[in-house]
């Protein structure tokens, strides 16, 4: 069976995303072009970029229409994150709160994609 292993967001300007998330990341992209970046992330997972003009077949999408969870292993260190991103700029969609699973907080990136970050219920 194959498994996904690659997770690409629709971006208004890959060079913009890319600082965006280097600086969030705290890593540089693996692959940059003016359509296109990509980031291989430490789960192995890779994180693609690309030009919302540019992709082919053309997409319907508009706006974000996506979020990215992080999971974090305490609620400590979802406040900690939240700080950090409030440091770096990042506009908060949602302030830390107890949801139904677990303790989280939201953010967005430049394109209004969603940034949730995370510790599940009972950690």
């Amino acid at each position: 069976m194959t498994h996904p292993n690659f997770i690409l967001l629709y971006v208004n300007s890959p060079a913009t995303s890319a600082h965006f998330y280097s600086r969030l990341l705290a890593k540089p992209p693996v692959e940059a072009s003016p359509t296109f970046a990509l980031f291989a992330l430490d789960s192995g997972l890779m994180l693609g970029l690309w030009a919302r003009q540019t992709v082919a077949p053309a997409a319907s999408c508009t706006g974000g229409g996506t979020e990215l969870a992080f999971t974090l292993d305490s609620v400590r260190a979802v406040d900690a994150l939240h700080e950090q991103w409030l440091a770096l700029g990042l506009p908060i969609l949602q302030a830390p709160t107890a949801m139904d699973f677990g303790y989280t907080f939201t953010a967005a990136d430049p394109d209004g994609h969603r940034l949730r970050a995370f510790v599940p219920q009972g950690r």
